[in-house]
């Protein structure tokens, strides 16, 4: 499991197999500590960059809602930093004889300076470790990780920091590409009309994933192994991926997030206290988290994803395939043309963005047109050493329509919003369900709407309750409790017939 930790001194990945949805934050602290022993926190581990929603230590990583690559935040002390991971067995020695006398760890990688008090103290020095005698930038002297290194030792271990970038031709989506709901694609860029697309905004693609059945012949002549000169390579089997797989999108939820102008995104996330519940209420409605969409001020011609949506895109990518791999999940993105028309348009980015993304190889510079590189990593594109990549390498294009969903409305104010005219009340509850005998409409299916369903669940038991519910809204013959309809009736303010 890999929890991602934001902090003043760069970026850090815990990465530990002891680490599970059942560790608790102080679990995540003691890993953290592996490397950095001496590390103090100036503010604590928290769900937010300010630190105004520190993590509970004692609940597990599911309580908190963090998952397989969550992104945190802490503030710690630059001098208490140093990481111990790479250091050799005489560092490992010497380190311990510092400690004994009371003097900082590694004193080679420290330096002097000066206290307000006037007194002189060792404080770590990031740049010690110069390019002349460290591996690569911000790693150790070879030396110092091992005494004698041969040619081919040398090349196996410079390769791995080393990436070749080439342009993915091939997509995962197939032809059918996705499809997305009009009412919910309308509900989404109009709200952020509201704000002349100014405002960046994103939600997460709630749907399926269509496979399009393979014939036999198509079966039969599909590779199964690895081929070199003719022969079969043993124990390189191919894990099949259907590459013909359509995406539909039946409805999008908006997390809680923040406009913020300033941030690589445009906005920030916040922690979620309903992501279990969207992911339950999801499941029983046979739907999943297929791909995400985000919006974005009118941008020059060309300019297709900034490298920070580059990045979200990657990591969202590794989320959903749980490492990199392939997957059908998609990124849509929507904006307002010079001539006021809305257009969306799909994408995926590639699975080398995706592997460079889980190195933390890329990070966002200051052209947003281009992912930088990581300077202990190498890009060599078309044979010259690059250290920023053009974000348009990343990206395949994904055929995108619309459809009218058979299963879902989109009326209900959508959550988590502000500045807008309607919130989620009983009384917009009330507004949609006593449409129910008119117009064709059923009461069965007005309540079918992933938006009031959420807001359903701060009143019913998700256990109990809602259950029942989804099962007659996915299964139309299924009819509605008439129990169920008197409370939820009653919760609206409902009078008469429904």
């Amino acid at each position: 499991m890999i929890i991602r930790v934001r902090t003043n001194v760069g970026q850090w990945r815990v990465d530990s197999e002891s680490l599970s949805p059942s560790s608790t934050g102080n679990d995540l602290l003691d890993e953290i500590a592996v490397n950095r022993p001496c590390v103090e926190y100036t503010k604590p581990l928290s769900f937010d960059p300010a630190g105004k929603r520190p993590l509970d230590l004692n609940q597990t990583l599911q309580q908190l809602n963090l998952q397989h690559g969550a992104m945190i935040y802490c503030l710690v002390d630059p001098a208490t930093v140093k990481a111990i991971s790479n250091t050799s067995s005489t560092d490992k020695q010497d380190n311990a004889n510092a400690a004994d006398k009371g003097e900082p760890a590694d004193p080679k990688h420290m330096k002097r300076v000066i206290l307000p008090d006037g007194s002189i103290s060792l404080v770590h020095d990031p740049d010690a470790m110069t390019a002349d005698k460290s591996f690569r930038k911000g790693m150790l002297p070879l030396k110092s990780m091992k005494m004698q290194w041969t040619l081919q030792e040398f090349v196996e271990m410079d390769n791995q920091f080393v990436f070749k970038i080439q342009r993915q031709q091939e997509r995962w989506v197939g032809e059918g590409g996705v499809s997305l709901d009009q009412d919910s694609a309308n509900a989404f860029q109009a709200y952020l009309r509201n704000f002349a697309f100014q405002r960046q905004r994103f939600g997460y693609l709630y749907g399926k994933f269509i496979d399009v059945q393979e014939t036999e012949e198509e079966k039969r002549n599909r590779p199964q192994k690895e081929v070199l000169f003719g022969t079969e390579l043993p124990g390189t089997e191919f894990t099949h991926i259907a590459k013909n797989q359509k995406v539909i999108v039946e409805a999008i939820y908006e997390p809680p997030q923040e406009f913020d102008p300033d941030a690589a995104e445009g906005f920030i996330a916040l922690d979620d206290p309903n992501e279990e519940k969207i992911e339950a209420l999801a499941n029983m409605m046979g739907l999943k988290r297929v791909g995400w969409i985000f919006g974005h001020p009118p941008r020059e011609k060309g300019f297709q994803m900034a490298s920070a949506e580059i990045i979200m895109a990657a990591e969202l990518q590794i989320e959903s395939a749980q490492g990199v791999d392939e997957t059908p999940f998609v990124t849509v993105k929507v904006t307002a043309g010079d001539d006021g028309n809305v257009s969306f348009e799909a994408f995926q980015v590639s699975k080398q963005c995706m592997e460079m993304v889980a190195e933390e190889a890329l990070m966002v510079g200051e052209n947003p047109g281009f992912c930088y590189v990581n300077e202990t990593f190498s890009a060599i594109q078309e044979g010259k050493n690059s250290n920023m990549i053009e974000n348009n390498f990343f990206l395949t294009v994904v055929p995108i329509v619309q459809h009218a969903s058979e299963m879902f409305v989109s009326e209900f104010p959508k959550a988590n919003r502000d500045h807008d005219s309607r919130q989620q009340t009983h009384d917009e509850m009330k507004k949609q369900l006593q449409k129910s005998g008119s117009a064709g409409w059923t009461f069965v299916d007005l309540l079918a709407d992933f938006n009031l369903l959420i807001y359903l669940t701060k009143f019913l038991d998700l256990e109990t309750d809602i259950p029942k519910i989804c099962r007659s809204i996915v299964d139309r013959d299924i009819p509605l409790e008439e129990g169920y309809k008197l409370i939820i009736a009653s919760m609206a303010g409902l009078d008469g017939a429904y």
